[in-house]
């Protein structure tokens, strides 16, 4: 083989390699790859039925439909109630932005229906998250993992949860102390307190699971993830510090329409530099710039 042809095959098969890998977002699962399958009627799941895993998909769906079209994509769910994977993932083919929602993850008996719905919002944080985006070739489209957790308690779950009344939805809930006085010190409405509340009980129910699938369900909000990455980590963060993003996204009370930036990090969020003493991106996974501090 001549050193020119070789050269045309290498070239060629980069293109492909680059085109094949703009059509889905590899290791995009929501949780870490896992053999986990819990299949319907299966005697260890919880209380949800096909009925509420397609309500909670469509509730949120039905809100971001028209925010991804102004984007330029068209939002297609793929409901896979029967599918027994404990997981959830995300893909992009052109301006076709899929969610993949596995009735697995859904059935799980640590997963309540807020915490699915916040697999939703995780999922759509890969399309529409902002930065930072994963890299490597094909996948810049896509919000990394910590990003996508941050913007499903920043700002997915709020959109979708704020005319709920949630004041009489948490009196019904067991919230965890650390939890509530953390809300009320960001918060001064009861309503917005109990958003708040209600988005990091379903942050706790996601790290829960992500503990149970790594052999350690025990995370808590008193327990914070004190590591400091050396470069922002574009890959799944240890369960606990996904707690702690959900957390600080639940505590960032920028509003919701001062939109994240697929290209700049530092909008529409919680920067140290402007004075925030919380709802900041954890340092477990994210490394800031000089410009936020």
């Amino acid at each position: 083989m001549t050193k020119g042809i070789l050269v045309a095959l290498m070239a060629t098969t980069l293109t492909f390699s680059q085109a094949f890998s703009c059509d889905s977002l590899a290791n995009s699962g929501f949780a870490p790859e896992n053999n986990r399958r819990i299949e319907v009627g299966d005697k260890a799941s919880n209380n949800m039925t096909k009925e509420m895993f397609l309500a909670a998909v469509g509730r949120v769906s039905s809100v971001y439909e028209p925010i991804v079209a102004e984007k330029g994509g068209k939002l297609i769910m793929n409901n896979r109630w029967d599918d027994a994977t404990v997981n959830a993932s995300a893909q992009q083919s052109g301006k076709n932005w899929q969610v993949n929602m596995y009735g697995g993850l859904a059935r799980h008996p640590l997963v309540t229906v807020d915490g699915f719905m916040m697999v939703v919002c995780h999922e759509l944080g890969h399309h529409i998250g902002g930065a930072p985006r994963k890299g490597g070739f094909g996948s810049a489209w896509a919000s990394n993992e910590g990003q996508a957790d941050y913007f499903a308690g920043l700002k997915c779950m709020r959109r979708v949860l704020e005319n709920d009344d949630n004041i009489a939805i948490v009196s019904k809930m067991e919230i965890d102390a650390e939890a509530t006085t953390k809300c009320e010190s960001i918060y001064k409405s009861a309503s917005d307190i109990a958003l708040c509340e209600r988005i990091s009980m379903a942050g706790k129910s996601l790290a829960m699971l992500l503990g149970d699938l790594g052999g350690n369900s025990n995370v808590k909000f008193t327990t914070p993830d004190t590591s400091k990455v050396a470069r922002t980590n574009d890959n799944h963060p240890a369960a606990q510090c996904r707690l702690d993003t959900y957390f600080q996204g639940s505590l960032c009370d920028k509003a919701i329409s001062d939109d994240v930036d697929g290209k700049d990090a530092l909008k529409g969020v919680c920067l140290k530099r402007d004075g925030y003493e919380l709802g900041m991106r954890p340092l477990c996974w994210y490394k800031p710039t000089a410009a936020e501090l």
